[in-house]
Formats: structure tokens, C-alpha cells, sequence
């Protein structure tokens, strides 16, 4: 894994500025704007906004078929409009302070050891070596917070069982059945 210099330094080398456009939030092409959330990511969003998980989540949309007949996700997004993420108001994010780490460190991802890049408009323009190493430390965090989502989803699922003809999420606190 990447240190915090070593993607600060590769941070530097790209620029970056948001021009908070929110066009990261915005639906450009089939899923551009899904934004996966951990259960806690969930459960933040919850504690501020005061909205049920369901009207702050929806289940990652490609579902894998079990024996039974019945059907499962790993994951959970931010619930989204035909337009944007349900939670950019007036071209602003209305959770702003609690937004996930996905939309925290947009538009880089870090991949093993590499700095994934997304397309953005604030791509190219200086950025100091203090934010080069804030968002750094930020991308380390996240790569941090999906590893243990992830090891706990691989424990969930190991022992997880779908009920037959039912759709459910796995993720790292268990099985969910979705409402029909």
C-alpha cells in the first residue's frame, strides 16, 4: 500500500481544485453517479438528516442469482433521482460534513498501489503540498474503511443464507431482505 507521502507526492503531481460544479453528482451516463456507502456511511447520513436507511440507501443495482431462487447485492449506494444523488440541493451537497468517502476524496481512488483518476473539471490546477497531503491522508482513511468493509463482508458472507425467491444485501452487519 501507498503512504501518505507517497500519494501526496502523486497528488501534487495531478492538481486539484473542486469547482463545485456537482457535476460528480449529477447522472452524465448509465450509473455515473453511484456512490457506494458502507452501513456506517449509512447510519452517519441517518443521524443528520433524520431519513430512514431506505430513503437514504438503495441496494447496488447488479444482483447475483443464489441457489435457491432467490437474489443478493455486496453493496449499498446513496439513493439517486433520474438526475442526481438525492442529496444535491440547489447544486450543493446537502450532507456536506457527512458526506461518504467516495465523494470525500472524488475524483481519486486509490487501487492497491496505484492513484486512480476520474475525469473532472477541477483536474490540473495547483495544489499545495498541505491539501496534497490532507487529501492524501483522506485517501488512506478511505482505503482503510474499505478494507474493513470488506474483510467484514467476506465474514458475513461465508456464513449468510438468501431466503428462497427473496432479494437481499449482504454487507459487513449481515443479511438484509428487501421489500417487495
Amino acid at each position: 500500500m501507498l503512504g501518505v507521502d507517497d500519494v501526496a507526492t502523486r497528488l501534487g503531481s495531478v492538481g486539484f481544485r473542486c469547482r463545485e460544479c456537482g457535476a460528480c453528482c449529477r447522472r452524465v451516463a448509465e450509473d455515473s453517479n453511484l456512490v457506494l456507502v458502507s452501513p456506517a456511511e449509512v447510519r452517519a447520513i441517518m443521524a443528520v438528516t433524520g431519513m430512514a436507511w431506505d430513503k437514504v440507501a438503495e441496494p447496488y443495482p447488479d444482483f447475483i442469482s443464489a441457489d435457491n431462487g432467490g437474489e443478493y447485492t455486496l453493496a449499498w449506494c446513496l439513493r439517486r433521482t433520474a438526475d442526481a444523488c438525492i442529496f444535491l440541493r440547489d447544486g450543493r451537497c446537502s450532507i456536506y460534513a457527512r458526506r461518504p468517502w467516495i465523494c470525500r476524496t472524488y475524483p481519486f481512488m486509490l487501487v492497491d498501489d496505484d492513484l486512480a483518476v476520474s475525469e473532472c473539471p477541477g483536474l490540473g490546477a495547483p495544489l499545495t503540498p498541505l491539501d496534497a497531503r490532507d487529501a492524501a491522508a483522506d485517501l488512506c482513511r478511505r482505503q482503510a474503511a474499505e478494507a474493513v468493509e470488506e474483510a467484514g463482508i467476506r465474514a458475513v458472507f461465508h456464513e449468510a443464507t438468501v431466503p428462497p425467491g427473496k432479494r437481499a444485501v449482504i454487507d459487513s452487519e449481515g443479511v438484509k431482505v428487501l421489500d417487495d
